[in-house]
C-alpha cells in the first residue's frame, strides 16, 4: 500500500511538472475577473481591452524560463554524474603486454603464421 501511494505521488509530481503551462491557463481563467480588475497593467486604460492578458503573458514567460532553468540544471547534474564515472573507468584500464617469441633462424619456405589464423573456405 505504501509503495502504491508513493508511486501515485511521484506520478502526479511528474505530471504537474510537465503541465505547468496548463495550470497557468487554468488559474488565469478561474481568476480572470480579479486579474483584470487588480493585477492587469492596463486596467486604467480600458480602450486596450487587455482584460489581464498582459498578466497571463508574464506568467507564461516566467513558467517558460523556470522550465528552461530546470532543464539546464538537470543537464548539468547529468553531466556531473557521468563525468566522474568516465574518469574512474579510464583509470581502471591497465595495459597488458604480450611477448611473442619468433624463431631466429631463416626458413626455406614462407612462414605460415597467417594461415593458422585465416582459414579460407573449402570447396566440396
Amino acid at each position: 500500500m505504501l509503495k502504491r501511494s508513493i508511486s501515485v505521488i511521484l506520478l502526479l509530481a511528474m505530471i504537474c511538472a510537465n503541465f505547468s503551462r496548463f495550470f497557468v491557463y487554468v488559474g488565469f481563467e478561474m481568476n480572470r475577473s480579479y486579474i483584470a480588475k487588480e493585477l492587469c497593467e492596463n486596467r486604467n486604460r480600458p480602450e486596450l481591452h487587455c482584460n489581464g492578458k498582459c498578466f497571463l503573458k508574464k506568467k507564461l514567460q516566467a513558467a517558460e524560463e523556470k522550465e528552461k532553468k530546470q532543464e539546464r540544471e538537470n543537464q548539468r547534474n547529468r553531466y556531473q554524474e557521468v563525468l566522474p564515472t568516465a574518469f574512474s573507468f579510464v583509470a581502471d584500464i591497465k595495459k597488458t603486454k604480450i611477448k611473442i617469441d619468433y624463431p631466429l633462424g631463416s626458413t626455406a619456405k614462407p612462414i605460415g603464421r597467417s594461415f593458422s589464423i585465416f582459414q579460407p573456405p573449402k570447396t566440396v
